[in-house]
């Protein structure tokens, strides 16, 4: 058999859509489909870009990888925050292993690889990528070759999705994954490979950006819009982009596409910052008259008990004595407490009085362990039918428009897997697999031992 697998990552493709709407409609994802193994993919707690991918690579969780979201506290101080990067990544990814098997690599876009590090192989990085005067490609003379072949410009993201100007955002989506794609089967052409995986962000930043106009169930719907089938018509798109790539790949090379989570309408944003306003949970010296971003500066320290972040979770976090700063929390009082806030925060209803079904988790019982500094509790609200909204200001616990910006979709807990492997007939039978299950099964392709610190089964 060939032992070549080429890996292509749709990030937040979700399986609603590949599967139960369009899939006649995509006939390359069809093929494997119907050839391979393929079904829901359960992702990580909470189910967001960084760290999904990384924990797929790597199959460590959150917890092991020591990063909870893009942003994360670096000490107790309540400024004392760090963007994460692949610099603080410990854990081996799957390329790594590849290269002390000698094993070469193309890697594009995979999130959580900016800066780039020496690999057998070559790298272009994510979208965290600051900006393209850095170097964001190993080795660091491929950045022009890049842009070369990409038109000019290769587009590492498109960096303001979330836009009134739906014109500019559709474009910018279909030309960034119109180079991607070319960037893509260039480098499989012209490089020495037996491992290829790209990442593209378009179907993110179009959920995002136009999730309103083609769901019906969406409350800011409205039939006959001028948008109403641009997500759609992407896939469709998408799927084309992926049959060139197939089409130039040797008959036995195997495929995989995969997501690193799936996509749902956003009901509204519950307020998480208002809400322990009214629970005299948080206090802050002047209330502002508009909503705006919660700075720690405003904060009454003494007076607060628990603060939260906004985003497509909730990270919610509490003031401990001996602890942060001015900790009011005693120590002792740690585990009650956050228990009976575990409950007050479940416990939100809708704007109509409703239960949501709210899950908080705490950390420590959904890792393997705890590394660097974990929030106090991950909440998805209402099941991640809602964002959580960490201005204040809003004199309301609900909103329906996103409070960062026009965002119409959140997150959802399953994205999509999708394997055809050229050795073995496909089953078409639909199950699930877990984010985990990705980078062992990677290494048992190619017959490398699988570490004991990888926490995945082999598919």
């Amino acid at each position: 058999m060939s032992e070549q697998l080429v890996i292509i990552g749709l990030d937040c493709a979700t399986p609603q859509l590949v599967y139960d709407a369009w899939l006649d409609d995509m006939p390359n994802i069809k093929k494997l489909v119907t050839g391979g193994v393929y079904g829901n993919l359960v992702s990580t707690v909470p189910p967001i870009t960084v760290p999904a991918w990384m924990s797929m690579m790597t199959s460590q969780d959150p917890g092991m990888l020591g990063v909870y979201g893009f942003r994360n506290r670096k000490s107790y101080g309540y400024e004392d925050l760090y963007t994460t990067n692949a610099g603080y990544i410990k854990a081996k990814t799957v390329w790594n292993h590849l290269s002390r098997h000698r094993r070469a690599s193309i890697l594009l876009g995979i999130p959580l690889t900016y800066p780039p590090k020496p690999l057998k192989g070559i790298m272009v990085c994510d979208f965290l990528t600051p900006n393209k005067e850095l170097d964001y490609t190993y080795p660091s003379d491929l950045k022009a070759t890049i842009d070369h072949v990409a038109d000019g410009d290769y587009i590492i993201d498109v960096k303001q999705f979330r836009t009134t100007d739906k014109e500019w955002l559709l474009k910018q989506i279909y030309t960034m994954t119109e180079r991607r794609f070319k960037v893509f089967r260039h480098l499989l052409a012209h490089n020495e490979w037996d491992f290829a995986m790209m990442v593209e962000m378009g179907p993110d930043r179009i959920h995002h950006g136009f999730w309103r106009y083609g769901d019906r169930s969406h409350r800011l719907y409205e039939p006959g819009n001028t948008y109403e089938n641009v997500i759609h018509d992407y896939y469709v798109y998408m799927d084309k982009e992926i049959g060139r790539v197939l089409n130039d790949l040797p008959a036995d090379t195997s495929v995989m596409v995969v997501s690193d989570h799936g996509a749902k309408g956003m009901k509204g944003g519950i307020c998480i910052n208002e809400f322990f306003i009214r629970e005299g949970l948080l206090k802050v010296k002047d209330y502002p008259e508009t909503p705006i971003a919660l700075k720690t500066e405003n904060i009454d320290w003494p007076n607060t008990k628990v603060w939260g972040e906004g985003g497509y979770y909730a990270r919610v976090f509490l003031n401990v004595e001996g602890r942060e700063p001015q900790g009011t929390i005693p120590a002792n009082d740690y585990e009650t407490f956050r228990r009976a806030l575990k409950q007050k925060i479940e416990s939100i209803p809708d704007e109509n009085g409703k239960p949501i079904g709210t899950k908080v988790f705490f950390p420590e019982e959904i890792y393997k362990v705890c590394a660097n500094i974990p929030p106090d509790l991950i909440v998805h609200l209402g099941d991640l039918d809602w964002r959580s909204a960490g201005t204040i200001g809003n004199r309301a616990l609900h909103i329906f428009e996103n409070d960062t910006g026009p965002d119409d979709a959140n997150h959802a807990q399953e994205g999509i897997f999708i394997w055809q492997r050229s050795d073995r007939p496909g089953s078409s039978e639909r199950r699930t697999v877990s984010i985990y299950d990705v980078a062992p099964s990677i290494l048992d392709f190619f017959g490398i031992p699988v570490p004991d610190e990888m926490i995945g089964r082999i598919v």
